[in-house]
């Protein structure tokens, strides 16, 4: 293959922007029934968001520590920890539409922001409206993550704004799921080799 097919080919088959459900059977205690949005995925490996564990530090908090006043009305919101890699860094998903020092664009309808412009902005009320806050992330090596999901340990699925933003964290799991008609509480733990 030429590079240039392999480079299209990543593109054709990429993740980015797709849900990772993790299966009843995942043996990762982290990531149990974690749901993860995937902003990168390519030949160097995936990184992902894990959108539905809540931790304990809240917005505010995080103002606070950058010396920010909370004028925002969501300083109560959980933080929530988007994976076991790099746990200090703050990642914030939001809808398209503002721009950020850092934004990339994911999918059509998301982006990621990695910059403390957009946490001041937020602090201030004027940040995006549909907006996850995350500290770390969810990293795989280059094929780490295929051969994840060829053990059954993840399902993927399209990534939907309305379960980032507007569905509770601790429904994002089996919501994600049961949009496209599978029922996570009726699969086995096991998986099996026919």
């Amino acid at each position: 293959m030429q590079p240039s097919s392999i480079d299209s080919d990543l593109t054709h088959n990429s993740l980015r922007g797709q849900f990772l459900i993790a299966m009843p059977g995942m043996q990762d205690p982290r990531f149990h029934q974690a749901v993860a949005f995937v902003c990168e995925h390519g030949a160097d490996g995936s990184m992902g968001i894990v959108v539905n564990a809540p931790s304990k530090v809240t917005w505010k908090e995080v103002f606070e520590q950058l010396s920010l006043d909370d004028t925002s009305l969501r300083g109560d919101e959980p933080v929530l920890v988007g994976g076991p890699v790099a746990q200090e860094q703050g990642f914030v998903l939001h809808g398209r539409g503002m721009q950020f020092a850092s934004t990339a664009e994911v999918s059509e309808d998301i982006s990621l922001t990695a910059s403390k412009d957009i946490i001041e902005s937020l602090a201030c009320g004027r940040g995006p409206d549909d907006v996850l806050l995350a500290l770390g992330y969810a990293g795989w090596g280059p094929g780490q993550l295929e051969e994840e999901i060829a053990e059954n340990a993840w399902l993927t699925l399209p990534a939907e704004p309305e379960i980032l933003f507007a569905t509770p964290w601790d429904k994002r799991w089996q919501t994600a799921a049961a949009r496209h008609g599978i029922d996570l509480g009726g699969i086995g733990t096991q998986s099996g080799h026919a």
